[in-house]
């Protein structure tokens, strides 16, 4: 084979050899900054990630815009994090900034109750207390349900006994409802589930504390539980004015008062706290009613983690 045949061929074997060198150098710099994007996603992943200098000549264009966005992340989370730390600190304010006069005036109203006063006076000084009440009532609700959707107060849902919790509430209920002439009945369950004891606690005291308001005097209040698959319920059954059926859904939005218990004290914000408490341990509520003849509202709280 002469020369002039030889020469297309090594031709055509250095092309291969320089193709094939290309080739491993592309997939070596591809390996190499999708290793890069890889570390740069878990960093971010583990809100570690701190924005650094990127040499445009080793690593693509794509890379460098996934370190601005990334930076950009960083930044809008340390945003709100700061966010969150001054609406701590306002509701911190706001709470120990109202508990003192609220305190004072309720002392106050306390000692005018106590004094030789003329009737009419009598009655100002016991709806300026039932007013401070409200208002006490009002402020620490809001407190609350504030720190629980800022995140400021997070949930810390684990196993627990329901009978406990029943107890507890209905012992905390009973001279509210004793003074009502209302039968206040705890069935025995040994059902469990998965919640945060003391704010299930303040969301069970919330549907109690409405049933025995809405109860009529010598009604019938009923605490109970039923274990399923995935949840376990808990039933607060009355034998109250009930709900309308188009009112139902209702009731568990903010400041939502219902025409019918205009007369009666409340702010609306105790079935929308309940909500929130329940659908941030991934459980929910529901309510049947019928106008007059009671209402059973149901806490549904997961059985596993």
């Amino acid at each position: 084979m002469n020369e002039g045949n030889l020469f297309p061929i090594v031709i055509a074997l250095v092309a291969i050899l320089v193709s094939i060198v290309i080739v491993l150098l592309e997939r070596r710099k591809t390996k190499r900054i999708m290793k890069q994007l890889h570390q740069m996603l878990d960093l971010a992943m583990d809100e570690r990630f701190e924005e650094s200098t990127f040499d445009e000549s080793l690593l693509s264009a794509v890379e460098s815009k996934l370190s601005r966005y990334l930076t950009a992340c960083a930044v809008s989370a340390r945003n709100v994090t700061a966010e969150k730390e001054k609406i701590k600190a306002l509701l911190s304010d706001i709470s120990h900034q109202t508990k003192t006069p609220i305190a004072n005036l309720l002392l106050y109203a306390q000692l005018m109750e106590e004094q030789d006063l003329p009737e009419e006076s009598m009655t100002c000084v016991a709806a300026l207390r039932g007013q401070a009440e409200k208002l006490n009532f009002l402020i620490s609700a809001l407190v609350k349900l504030s720190r629980l959707e800022t995140g400021v107060f997070t949930l810390h849902p684990i196993p627990n006994a329901i009978a406990p919790m029943l107890e507890e509430a209905a012992k905390q209920l009973m001279p509210k409802a004793s003074q009502k002439e209302i039968l206040l009945v705890t069935n025995l369950t040994e059902a469990h589930g998965v919640f945060d004891y003391k704010w299930t606690m303040e969301a069970l005291c919330n549907l109690l504390d409405n049933a025995v308001k809405y109860t009529p005097a010598g009604g019938r209040i009923q605490l109970s539980a039923a274990e399923y698959d995935l949840f376990c319920r808990i039933d607060v059954a009355d034998t109250g004015i009930g709900i309308t059926e188009a009112e139902q859904a209702k009731v568990f939005s903010r400041f939502y008062r219902s025409p019918s218990v205009s007369d009666q004290d409340g702010v609306g914000i105790g079935l929308y706290l309940t909500r929130q408490i329940l659908t941030g341990q991934e459980g929910y509520i529901k309510v049947a009613s019928t106008p007059g003849s009671g209402s059973v509202f149901s806490m549904f709280l997961p059985r596993q983690v």
